[in-house]
């Protein structure tokens, strides 16, 4: 369905990129969706600290004019669509946008509005920064070590969406495929052949499972990693931890199980740091080479004397030891690049030692063409709707988020320093309300006169 564009504000301008660098005017404009469910009651909060902290920062100099677009429920409702070209075609145009959470139709279509904004724009990192806020609930001892942002692959690995269901065609060309072509890796498939399920079957009724018909029932999913894409990623990533001044990259993966994909990643993620940062970046490959040369001490040497000089230690880790050592470890770990599916695992663990995705900022970005949906990571909880309860948290950060990425380090600083505060006066929406001593429960909306209070 074609719907019409929305009307931008006539006061207001786009951003513009260049060179790879960002053009933002003082008065940008910026598309928003407000999200379903819960959505509405959490925009109407933070834009409010949005615009505080904006006017409060620059005195008039700077403002943002908004312009709403729809997707999800709300689409659907006013436009008969879930995700309006005109939507989309406004994130492109004006390079930056924030959303708040959105329900993804059930029954077909689009698998997930959210994946399907960051394929159609491409957005190749999701980032997630984790840090705690004094007096937030946690369930670690030290929740004030966790200090991390993660730049996940948003476009590639499982989350491609390349599978088919089983005992389908497509499976079954896939499987032929394989038996053709690469017989001894065909073999991995257990119950790749109708007469090897047959086998299985009638061991599982040896034991009492009742009988029943079997044939070939597999499902086939592929997993795309490219080394184009990943270098994006790693370039990305790297280059964040030298503007930040952050101490390391670590690239997580399961490389010693996918070694041609999981590992691949890790490889090409120290071929960029070799090839495009040589003298910012100290790398555990290098650190590999002058062990096997010259011995472990020299090693040793050659790494404290490169991080004494500044430069950011480049090194990896395994995802499922990764997962245990970001509790015993987090101190450990600054800047993080994985792909998609352990990076999903990553955010949300790591959320939870710092109060929850009800608190956690989230940005989908192509650092290329300048293109960024900032959003609310948690879902829509429905149940909550209109109720004015729920923490604003979430988008209130990934508003943080934004300004930084535009330029407004000032607002976004301020916003940062507002929330601490507003935390540590305790007086909290009902999530940490429940779990905090001597907390006083507020509404959404009155977080959001707490925040601008002390902005």
């Amino acid at each position: 369905m074609t719907t019409p564009a929305p009307t931008p504000p006539a006061a207001g301008a786009k951003i513009t990129i260049a060179n790879g660098v960002l053009h933002v005017p003082d008065n940008p404009i910026i598309p928003f969706i407000e999200g379903d469910g819960t959505g509405a009651d959490i925009w109407r909060a933070s834009v409010r600290v949005f615009d505080a902290a904006v006017e409060k920062t620059y005195k008039g100099k700077r403002k943002i004019h908004w312009l709403e677009v729809y997707a999800g429920e709300k689409a659907n409702t006013k436009l008969g669509t879930w995700l309006p070209e005109a939507t989309v075609s406004a994130c492109r145009d004006y390079l930056v946008s924030i959303k708040g959470p959105l329900t993804t139709p059930i029954g077909g279509g689009i698998r997930s509005l959210n994946v399907a904004l960051r394929q159609m724009l491409d957005l190749y990192v999701c980032l997630r920064p984790v840090r705690w806020f004094k007096g937030v609930p946690s369930p670690v001892r030290a929740p004030e070590k966790v200090d991390m942002v993660i730049f996940r692959e948003n476009t590639e690995d499982i989350y491609a969406g390349i599978e088919y269901a089983a005992g389908s065609a497509g499976a079954q060309k896939v499987l032929d495929f394989i038996a053709q072509n690469d017989p001894k890796a065909f073999e991995k498939i257990r119950f790749g052949t109708k007469a090897k399920a047959q086998a299985w079957q009638k061991q599982l009724e040896a034991v009492g499972t009742p009988h029943r018909e079997v044939d070939v029932e597999v499902g086939i999913g592929i997993k795309a990693v490219s080394q184009l894409g990943t270098e994006r990623l790693a370039h990305s990533a790297i280059s964040y931890a030298i503007a930040n001044k952050r101490k390391s990259v670590t690239f997580v993966h399961k490389g010693n199980i996918m070694k041609f994909t999981e590992g691949a990643f890790r490889n090409w993620g120290y071929e960029v740091a070799a090839k495009s940062f040589p003298d910012q970046t100290y790398t555990w490959d290098q650190w590999e080479k002058t062990k096997a040369a010259k011995g472990e001490a020299e090693a040793n040497a050659e790494q404290k004397a490169a991080l004494a000089a500044g430069k950011v230690l480049i090194k990896d880790a395994i995802a499922d030891i990764t997962l245990q050592q970001v509790l015993t470890r987090p101190d450990e770990f600054d800047v993080i690049a994985t792909l998609n599916l352990n990076g999903d695992y990553l955010s949300d663990a790591l959320a939870a030692q710092v109060g929850g995705i009800g608190i956690a900022p989230g940005g989908n970005i192509n650092y290329l063409t300048g293109h960024a949906v900032f959003e609310a990571t948690h879902g829509t909880a429905p149940k909550y709707a209109n109720l004015d309860k729920v923490n604003p948290g979430s988008v209130i950060l990934s508003g943080e988020m934004m300004l930084r990425y535009m330029g407004w380090t000032e607002a976004a600083d301020a916003i940062i320093s507002a929330m601490d505060k507003a935390i540590a006066a305790k007086k909290v929406t009902y999530d940490f309300a429940r779990l905090m001593d001597g907390a006083t429960e507020v509404k959404c909306s009155q977080f959001g006169d707490e925040m601008i209070r002390y902005l």
